[in-house]
């Protein structure tokens, strides 16, 4: 029996799953193991931790692993790149295939085949891959330079749509929610927080946002449909690409990332968006799993992937976290 280890690495968390050649049989969550986001050593804290989980719930030794294939923002980024070959071999067996987030996540759409693939996590970024692997990228830039769409934009946005409001005497429930989820006692200690140096983690908003919008404060229905047109948007320049490197007649869409998972606003604005320019356009109707890619491809892959090389920034959980 061959078993194959598929690892999904996030900004905030890293998802991994044993299988063997037919199914999974266990899975397991951890902290981040990218170097962007985390030390060194907590990274290796992390992984170990991780794969002791899936060892124990498997009922396997990780010396038994046939492939592992991790799919994570910056794979061709050295620092991260080079952490990952030299530690996964000191904890687990196996070869090993390392590529981008987005490449697994396409492969759970689409199991090699053409398609677009929209990510809105903690950040947010869209990738595409012509009939032949060709890869094309939208977004994916980080949240001082893009990540439109995202729950790091959103909960931004909503901030200052909120003070906006607060300015035009326009009624909005958005900063008295924000102020009791970060327990603040008013609109003074909100602009000191917001204002902070780091920044706060503007993405643990998104689902303030979101049950605002559930209540139907006008402002942040708004909001969340401007996020889905944002996203549509990358997604119509990716499929522009992908119709210059070649024929992509009746393009597939799938979408993967918390945001889209979570607001049924958003989904339904990008989607509106998406059908309104392309209407040939099929929509998978459910977010697709990530770690099911890495996990395929662990099965079926005998050779590194190349893809197109990562952005520097941790976007698109490239900053995608799901």
């Amino acid at each position: 029996m061959r078993y194959f280890l598929g690892i999904d690495a996030g900004g905030t968390k890293t998802v991994g799953a044993l299988a063997d050649e037919e199914r999974e049989l266990a899975r397991a969550e951890g902290g981040t193991i990218k170097l962007l986001r985390t030390g060194k050593e907590d990274a290796r804290k992390n992984l170990a931790s991780l794969l002791t989980q899936l060892a124990s719930r498997a009922g396997i030794e990780l010396s038994s692993v046939s492939r592992i294939c991790i799919g994570t923002s910056g794979a061709s980024v050295p620092l991260v790149a080079n952490w990952i070959r030299e530690t996964v071999p000191l904890l687990t067996g196996g070869e090993l295939l390392l590529c981008g987030d987005e490449e697994i996540a396409l492969d759970a759409a689409f199991r090699g085949g053409p398609g677009i693939l929209v990510v809105a996590g903690t950040g947010s970024n869209v990738a595409g891959r012509t009939h032949d692997g060709q890869i094309a990228h939208a977004g994916g830039w980080g949240p001082a330079l893009g990540d439109e769409g995202s729950g790091y934009w959103i909960g931004q946005q909503a901030l200052r749509l909120g003070f906006r409001a607060l300015d035009e005497n326009r009624p909005t429930q958005l900063l008295q929610s924000i102020l009791h989820h970060w327990k603040l006692a008013g609109i003074d200690t909100l602009v000191e927080a917001a204002n902070a140096t780091p920044s706060p983690d503007f993405s643990r908003l998104a689902p303030v946002v979101i049950a605002c919008a559930a209540e139907g404060d006008a402002l942040a229905l708004e909001l969340l449909q401007k996020a889905g047109e944002e996203l549509a948007r990358l997604a119509l320049l990716v499929l522009r690409q992908l119709r210059r490197m070649g024929e992509l007649p009746a393009p597939r869409v799938g979408f993967t990332g918390s945001v889209l998972a979570n607001s049924g606003q958003v989904r339904a604005s990008m989607i509106h968006a998406l059908l309104r320019e392309s209407p040939e356009m099929e929509i998978l109707q459910e977010a697709i799993d990530p770690i099911q890619g890495a996990i395929w491809r662990a099965r079926t892959s005998a050779v590194e992937p190349a893809g197109r090389s990562a952005r520097p920034a941790d976007g698109g959980n490239r900053t995608r976290q799901k």
